[in-house]
């Protein structure tokens, strides 16, 4: 299910009952620098009030629900600030972290071995580098409350993937877009398929405990 930002915010309370679990894509827009307490950066875009209402909404709903939740770049950012972590509201590096939607791979990332994340996409040997695309301008720069740093670019340290401190409750989120290489690259379908997984082992878990 898709939830429209036209949707009140009533009728998206009352669909989230459908959800196995919660996506959080890309935006154009970035978070509101004074909801983690940051004056505005001259390049951090407008926000959008409608995004915003309807990500507080779901990950309120996944939280309270333990449902699983993917965040993808700015979803990532917007699970980081709703869990009172910081952002990085324009990155200054040597590596060019927005290159472009038609960069198939813009740089590395370094995941750390004992995550989730590493589990999940095959990367389990030591800090296994993973090539990505890139098409963002911020970053996380605190984790927020019970999330954890689990990939950073490792040419400059700007982090690429928190994920959720408690093993039972998937939360993850990647800087990156793996929608746009699904096709060919297999950690990208990994991720996906382990979101999958995750919303129906959820559903299984929900079901056995209302009969």
């Amino acid at each position: 299910m898709v939830v429209s930002l036209d949707w009140s915010p009533d009728e998206i309370a009352r669909r989230i009952n459908e959800c196995s679990a919660v996506l959080l894509p890309g935006s154009k827009a970035d978070v509101a620098p004074q909801k983690y307490g940051a004056e505005r950066h001259a390049k951090t875009a407008p926000a959008d009030p409608l995004r915003d209402t309807a990500d507080e909404l779901l990950l309120q709903d996944a939280y309270n629900m333990r449902k699983p939740i993917l965040g993808i770049c700015y979803g990532l950012q917007t699970l980081n600030v709703w869990r009172t972590g910081t952002l990085i509201q324009h990155i200054e590096s040597k590596v060019e972290h927005s290159p472009g939607q038609h960069v198939e791979v813009a740089h590395q990332v370094a995941i750390e071995e004992d995550s989730l994340l590493a589990r999940e996409i095959g990367q389990g040997q030591d800090k296994k580098l993973v090539a990505v695309n890139s098409s963002h301008h911020q970053a996380a720069l605190t984790a927020g409350d019970a999330l954890r740093v689990v990939a950073r670019c490792p040419e400059d340290g700007v982090i690429e993937a928190l994920e959720g401190t408690d093993p039972g409750h998937y939360v993850l989120a990647v800087q990156w877009h793996p929608e746009k290489d699904f096709k060919h690259d297999v950690p990208s379908q990994r991720l996906f398929h382990s979101l999958v997984n995750a919303a129906e082992k959820w559903s299984d878990s929900y079901l056995k405990g209302i009969h």
